[in-house]
């Protein structure tokens, strides 16, 4: 039987192990898609298991890899805050698998696609996991080689260009990480997220710390695309194929989010103050860029690429006004905005793989959508979700934002962000308003078949799930929130792990 310390491994080892015993199967390609889609129920089931333990003991779950006693070993850690990033990840890596079960995509057939699939959630979620700064580069990079592969074989003719950009933009955010890892080390001899955060507290004078706070930074920028760091992510996640950019635009991006969380903390709590409000006027851009963005472009995929840089600026805002309220709002929103970006983003690939040309090209998909009403069903209380409209879930995520804003006194982003926030019905809107509702060109026909609806039907059914009944979220964000005010709480947790 397991020992409560090795259940955190579980989450990142059955991907990594699925992904092993998938590249065995290389001439066997439906049984490697149900074989992925099996070893993601399973850790989603055991990221689920460990949240409940985490919530049921009240401190983190900790497993030193080795037996070796922090900060000396590498350690994972999963508090609730990690636990609760895990458990949404792999929710969508789950619903990614299953679209994939059911796209027409010629990609998917990749003798790799799934091991690489599987090989990106081993990433994202040992991100999450890992109490070190060092393995959080370690895991970042498995993440970026993924995604890369995964983009460069789409069906898309440019996903090869994109998958460049995302590969080069990713190389320099891993040198900021590795510069502000050799400076942190430098100056406070670990890269251990606990004994930092206790040695940066004793010593916050320390010159270098500065400078690596900047480059840490400068990485979770570039995780999340915010600007002035987003340029490579529409294209990228435009031509990546469809079950690999729902991932991409709704839970990879969430990494940067995860990152600023433990930095203002954790890390760096008494310079906390002055990364917040670079946070609150890097969000109130983002939502502003981005919603301009979405209305402007002309592909629905694109559209919704950069619908996610607003939608991380409202995450942002919410950090950077860093009361307890703000801070259970960004774990709303985060948890929320995974499920309706992922759900839109499939919805936007169904409609692209019945297109008379494969592409989400609004001139390519226009009245498309008139033969499958289902989808435009979906696709319009999606679009409502993101929008904030009740009674789905983005609602909450808007209505716990607002009140945030209010309770921490911020009247002046708070009156930005709120008016930005009507950007997502006019591209929703537009974007609805010609797959749906205008007539295809005179001579064109939908393709009889195409992608399977069902994964985005669970994620849109989930969304409204938790817009009729957000309690249990609400408790959940709550309790993290509350659990980030107390960064001594994670620190002995680690620290003292092993007695």
């Amino acid at each position: 039987m397991l020992m409560p310390a090795e259940i955190v491994l579980l989450p990142v080892l059955l991907p990594l192990f699925g992904a092993a015993l998938n590249l065995l199967m290389y001439n066997m390609p439906r049984l490697r898609g149900y074989l992925a889609f099996t070893v993601m129920a399973a850790s989603l089931t055991s990221s689920v298991y460990l949240l409940l333990e985490v919530l049921h003991n009240g401190f983190p779950i900790v497993f030193q890899l080795g037996g070796w006693q922090a900060p000396f070993g590498i350690t994972f850690v999963a508090d609730l805050l990690s636990a609760t990033m895990v458990v949404m990840s792999q929710l969508i890596i789950s619903a990614g698998v299953l679209y994939a079960l059911g796209s027409r995509d010629q990609c998917v057939r990749f003798p790799a696609f799934y091991t690489l699939f599987l090989t990106l959630a081993t990433g994202l979620t040992g991100a999450f996991l890992t109490g070190d700064i060092f393995n959080l580069f370690v895991f970042a990079e498995l993440l970026v080689v993924s995604g890369t592969v995964l983009t460069a074989i789409s069906d898309d003719k440019y996903g090869v260009e994109a998958a460049y950009k995302y590969f080069y933009i990713s190389l320099i955010a891993s040198i900021f990480l590795l510069i502000a890892s050799g400076l942190l080390y430098v100056a406070y001899g670990t890269l251990n997220m606990a004994d930092l955060s206790a040695r940066i507290a004793a010593d916050p004078n320390q010159p270098l710390m500065p400078v690596a706070m900047v480059f840490l930074l400068a990485f979770f920028m570039v995780k999340s695309a915010i600007i002035p760091f987003h340029f490579w992510q529409p294209d990228f996640h435009t031509a990546a194929p469809t079950a690999v950019s729902a991932l991409l635009s709704s839970v990879v991006v969430k990494l940067g989010v995860y990152g600023f969380l433990r930095m203002t903390t954790l890390l760096f709590v008494e310079q906390a103050q002055i990364l917040r409000t670079v946070l609150i006027i890097l969000g109130v851009i983002g939502v502003v860029f981005g919603g301009l963005g979405a209305i402007g472009t002309f592909n629905a995929k694109r559209m919704l690429a950069y619908s996610t840089l607003a939608q991380v600026g409202f995450m942002l805002v919410a950090i950077g006004w860093g009361t307890p309220l703000a801070l259970a709002s960004a774990i709303v929103y985060v948890f929320n905005h995974s499920l309706i970006k992922a759900a839109l983003l499939m919805l936007a690939g169904a409609v692209a793989s019945r297109a008379p040309v494969k592409s989400a090209a609004f001139q390519n998909v226009v009245g498309v959508g008139k033969s499958m009403p289902y989808g435009g069903a979906l696709f319009l209380l999606g679009g409502l979700a993101l929008a904030g409209i009740p009674p789905l879930n983005g609602f909450i995520s808007k209505m716990t934002l607002f009140q945030s804003g209010i309770d921490a006194q911020a009247y002046f982003s708070l009156a930005l962000i709120g008016f930005a926030s009507l950007f997502t019905l006019i591209y929703i809107g537009r974007a609805f308003q010609k797959i749906w509702w205008e007539p295809m060109a005179p001579g064109s026909e939908p393709k009889p078949t195409g992608d399977s609806l069902l994964a985005p039907s669970i994620l849109i059914g989930v969304c409204l799930i938790l817009g009729v009944w957000g309690e249990p979220l609400l408790q959940l964000a709550s309790a993290v929130a509350s659990w980030l005010g107390d960064a001594q709480g994670y620190i002995q947790g680690v620290l003292v792990s092993l007695g």
